[in-house]
Formats: C-alpha cells, structure tokens, sequence
C-alpha cells in the first residue's frame, strides 16, 4: 500500500466526489442502484468514525428528464431551471437513502463567488466544520441555480479539491466512470494505465482527452486539475471508478493515486490560488521575481514594470515575470488607473510626492502566494 493509499485508509476526515456520469441512467435520470452502492460504502466509513463530507453533482441530469427535456439543457437559463428542480430530487434520494442508517445530511450549495469572497470562504468553512462535529454528513454542490457563465466552477472537481482543504481533510476521492488515469485516452487503444502520480512533472507526456461520458461537464482534464491542487497542497488523492469507492476508501490499489507533493497551504493561500480569478496582471523585473520567491517579501513599486486590466484596490491580480509566466497571485492595494505614476519608484518616492498613503505596499506578503 503506498503513503498515499495508506493515509487515506485511515483519514479520521475525508472528502469524496460522484460525478454525473456516475450517478445517472442512459436516459439521464438518476441511477438507483448506483446511488445504492455510494450510501453503502460511505455509511461503512461514518460507522468506523470517519467523517465524511461528499460533493455531488447530479442535479441537472436528475432535473432534466423532471422536466420532460429528452437531452441535458445547453443554455444557461434551462440548465439553472433543471438544476432547481434536480437539486431537491437529488437531495431526497440521499438523504431517504442515509436516513435508513440513522444519519443525517445537510445541503451546502456554493458558487464560485463564495469561495473568492475571503467573508464567505470563511462561512463555508465555519458551516462545514460545525456540520462535521455535529455527526452530520455535508452534501456540497455547485449553486447552479444563481451560478453565471463568467462566475463558476464549471465542474465539482475543483470544487472538491477546495472543499477538501476548507474542511483540513486527510484525503479526498474523486470518483468518475473511469478506472483512473491513462497515458492517453482509452478509445485510442494501447493506453497505459497510469497507477501513482508524484508531481505534475509525471503527466508531461500524457494526453488527455476530454470527456469521460456525455453525461455533466467534467472531463479527465478537470480531474487531473483538481487531483493536482489538492495534492499539491497536501493533500492525497485516489482518482478511480465509482464502483471502485469501497476498495479507494480501504486504501486498496485502484484507479490513479496522486501523492501529496506539497506543503499544506493556509486556507488564505489556497482561496487565493485556486478560489480567486484574477482582474488583471502586475509585470515585475527578474529583482522582484527573486524577491518572492526567495525571500517570501511583499511586492513594492520598486519591483513594477507595469499593468494591465481594469482592477480595482482589494482585487486579486496575476503578478507576471520578465518571461510572461505567472509567478504569483495577490490582492492589490492600488486600482490599475494609480499605476502609471507607481511603476518603477521607491516607497519613499512616492510618499514624498503623493503623502503617506503611498507608503503601502503593491501586493502585502499576507495577501500574496507564489505558484
């Protein structure tokens, strides 16, 4: 059993994820005897003291045949109408399914603007963690229904990976309709399962393709994503077949583990990593690059060479090296109309000129995180 494997074996919190295609029938509606076999392994889990939090999606596919629509809606409007209908379906399945064992469940439905917002970041955070002390099992998913095209996760893979961090899990399990990862997608023939992933560094030669099914809006591009941002900040991942969730939560070999390469991340690191999209960008010199990564300092006017975007003081923006690759995300203490006259001028410059206002800082150390 490897590190990874083995820590979610005996995770005292775990986050798991059943995507559409997992949940629903050839006709689009909700698979009984799939939705079966999930409560089954997760009560197992809640019965031996684990705590578990699931991230489900399902509430379109379950909504649309609701609504006697033959196919999954594409316009925005019908998929939130679908969504609305769906989401109370869905809901009554689980929570008739895990009142038969005596557990309770809780609905927590989220936007992508309530995890780029640090006050709702927090709620969520609050909300999930009381859910888990009072022995009750979250049920998170996308707010489709007030979700935007410019504002959303698009997926519940990286809502996931999110979540798993906002409740400090041990693990997180992504389960799909495919037995983990290949070289290159399968329909192609002579793909090689790919069974451990220990950095990003391992997939540079993997193709991925696109959609696992026709059901959702996933893809094993997503998966991969989300499976990198956990494991990335700590967190170990078994990406595998649904059916398969008894033997990844037993820390059995299957699917694709991706072992934790990196630190754990505040929760302010991570909401602005992955949580935040950017209003803009910052370029800086090679001698403010070597300042935030090496010596973890804020960045100063000193450092700028100039912006790009229409954002706003307070606002997450991209901070962009000499070469054009993004070298850090951070919250601006300046709107982009302020620049011309910040570019390239010391702090005591520009206090000089402009008053004491302009002591502060572009991006503060506490507000920024190197990728």
């Amino acid at each position: 059993m490897s590190d990874a494997r083995e820590r979610i074996a005996h995770a005292s919190r775990l986050v798991v994820k059943i995507g559409s295609s997992s949940l629903t029938n050839a006709e689009g509606g909700l698979h009984g005897e799939h939705l079966d076999e999930l409560v089954g392994a997760l009560v197992r889990n809640v019965r031996a003291g684990v705590q578990l939090v699931l991230v489900s999606s399902g509430s379109i596919a379950a909504g649309t045949p609701a609504l006697g629509l033959r196919k999954p809606p594409r316009d925005l409007a019908t998929q939130q109408a679908a969504a609305s209908v769906g989401q109370g379906i869905l809901l009554a399945h689980y929570t008739a399914q895990f009142a038969e064992h005596d557990i309770r469940v809780g609905q927590i439905l989220l936007t992508a603007e309530d995890l780029i917002r640090r006050t709702h970041y927090r709620n969520a955070q609050r909300t999930l963690g009381r859910l888990l002390e009072l022995g009750v099992l979250p049920i998170v998913n996308e707010n489709d229904t007030v979700a935007t095209d410019e504002i959303r996760f698009g997926d519940n893979d990286r809502l996931a990976a999110l979540v798993a961090h906002v409740v400090q899990a041990d693990g997180l399990v992504l389960l799909t309709d495919i037995d983990g990862l290949y070289d290159r997608p399968p329909s192609q023939g002579q793909a090689r399962h790919i069974e451990t992933v220990r950095s990003a560094a391992d997939l540079a030669e993997v193709g991925l393709g696109g959609r696992g099914s026709g059901i959702g809006r996933g893809g094993m591009v997503t998966k991969v994503q989300a499976s990198l941002m956990a494991s990335e900040a700590g967190i170990p991942v078994v990406l595998t077949r649904a059916d398969h969730v008894s033997k990844a939560l037993a820390g059995e070999v299957t699917g694709t583990v991706f072992e934790p390469s990196g630190r754990r991340r505040s929760p302010r690191q991570m909401w602005l990593a992955h949580a935040t999209t950017a209003r803009g960008s910052v370029q800086i010199d090679d001698g403010a690059v070597r300042a935030l990564r090496q010596r973890k300092a804020s960045l100063l006017a000193a450092g700028v060479v100039g912006a790009s975007g229409s954002f706003l003081a307070g606002e997450p923006v991209d901070i962009v090296g000499p070469d054009g690759a993004t070298v850090a995300r951070g919250l601006v203490a300046y709107d982009a109309a302020e620049f011309d006259r910040l570019v390239g001028r010391t702090t005591a410059d520009l206090s000089a000129e402009f008053g004491t206002d302009y002591e502060r800082e572009i991006v503060h150390r506490d507000d920024l995180v190197v990728l």
